[in-house]
């Protein structure tokens, strides 16, 4: 039978593949060192554990909740901005909890497009970027990631030759997959930008806390004029060790966030009460447990760097999030990276993300989760370089590695 329309315009999910592979080989018996999906194994602090456990002794927490968020958790948001990024929200007007940033990304596409309309998006970018669009049946105009003076020639070739113009760019730093941060001065000529040609700027900052130069990547939302035409997205997933708990928040504009507030209201009742309120509590802390999942990624990071790259397998050191963004081996790179993704699964007992399914642009690449221990991270580097040394006995009647596309 024939698909679906919107199904029709989703590609197979790439990752799909790996992770098949990868639960095959554990059914086997096989002790996978899985860096593939982003998922923290940090546990969620006490603290916050505590306070869900106590609100929910009360039975009318057990009620629906609030699709907006409840009134103190938009009021710690909005705090939260306020001390970070020395940037002022209402709380009433330009803040909205949403069930993770991906799922805010994927309502906001829904609030604002019309069918045809084009979307600036980052190639190799989070695959809901540029999905979240398709499904709604928009078009995407891939432009480069890379937040330096490359960025914006095509962004005005876009603008001069798409048909309608523009409706919306995306910016994703510090960036999943490639692990890449803005600057200020950077957002300045991006806001400068979509002001000039009245396109709406949507800013994925999941990442914001996750850094590891001292340097804390900075908000759009902290560049004058920027709320006339921004929306920002954030998640509590990474930040305080919640992915299961469902948290996140779009921030900014008032007329978007009041679209995709009403969008909302149709589709949800908002996150479980419980959760909204120990979210607020997390909040409001005093930072520790943000700068204590900070210090972990950082020692992996590290580690990772270190031991891959006496493995054979450089993996240059990210600035910022829980991801590293590495080249695949020269020898392997004709394979592309879902190929070579499989290899590794299948001959060093170690899963990664295939960059093509961030973008075609990310086929030389593979993205590193920083979600194992530091002792797991050791051993999938001595796997590797196992693989890596034996490679051309061990696979000469596989494939040819010196065979070109």
């Amino acid at each position: 039978m024939e698909e679906f329309h919107k199904v029709r315009r989703l590609p197979p999910y790439v990752f799909e593949q790996v992770n098949r592979l990868k639960a095959s080989a554990r059914a086997g018996g096989a002790d996978i060192i899985d860096l593939g999906m982003g998922n923290p194994d940090l546990p969620t602090p006490q603290a916050i554990v505590d306070k869900l456990c106590e609100v929910v002794q009360d039975p009318r927490t057990h009620r629906y909740s609030s699709s907006k968020g409840i009134p103190g958790l938009r009021r710690a948001q909005a705090a939260y901005y306020a001390r970070r990024f020395n940037v002022k929200l209402n709380p009433d007007t330009q803040v909205v909890a949403t069930l993770g940033s991906k799922e805010g990304f994927a309502n906001m596409a829904q609030a604002i497009t019309a069918p045809g309309d084009v979307i600036l998006c980052p190639n190799p970018t989070y695959p809901i970027h540029a999905f979240g669009f398709l499904m709604t049946g928009g078009v995407i105009r891939s432009i480069t990631v890379e937040p330096d003076e490359t960025f914006f020639p095509p962004l005005e070739r876009a603008v001069k030759h798409s048909i309608p113009k523009p409706l919306a760019l995306i910016l994703n730093y510090p960036s999943n997959p490639t692990a890449m941060v803005a600057t200020l001065d950077f957002y300045k000529d991006v806001i400068a930008f979509a002001k000039k040609h009245d396109i709406i700027v949507l800013s994925d900052l999941a990442y914001s806390e996750i850094y590891f130069d001292g340097n804390p990547p900075p908000s759009v939302l902290e560049v004058p004029g920027a709320m006339d035409c921004t929306v920002e997205f954030t998640s509590m997933s990474k930040t305080f060790s919640m992915p299961g708990w469902r948290m996140g928040f779009a921030v900014g504009n008032e007329r978007l966030i009041a679209a995709l507030t009403r969008v909302k209201s149709y589709l949800d009742y908002g996150a479980f009460t419980p959760i909204q309120v120990a979210a607020t509590h997390a909040l409001n802390g005093d930072g520790s447990d943000i700068a204590e999942v900070r210090s972990v990624y950082h020692r992996r990071r590290d580690v990772m760097v270190e031991s891959f790259g006496k493995a054979g397998f450089e993996v240059p050191p990210p600035a910022a999030t829980m991801f590293a963004w590495a080249k695949i081996p020269e020898k392997f790179r004709h394979l592309g990276s879902l190929e070579f993704s499989k290899l590794l699964v299948e001959k060093a007992d170690v899963a990664v993300a295939p960059g093509i399914g961030f973008g075609e642009m990310g086929d030389e690449y593979v993205r590193l989760a920083l979600v194992e221990n530091e002792h797991r991270i050791r051993q999938a580097a001595r796997n590797i370089k196992k693989f890596l040394s034996t490679a051309d006995e061990t696979m000469h009647n596989v494939i040819s590695l010196n065979a070109h596309r």
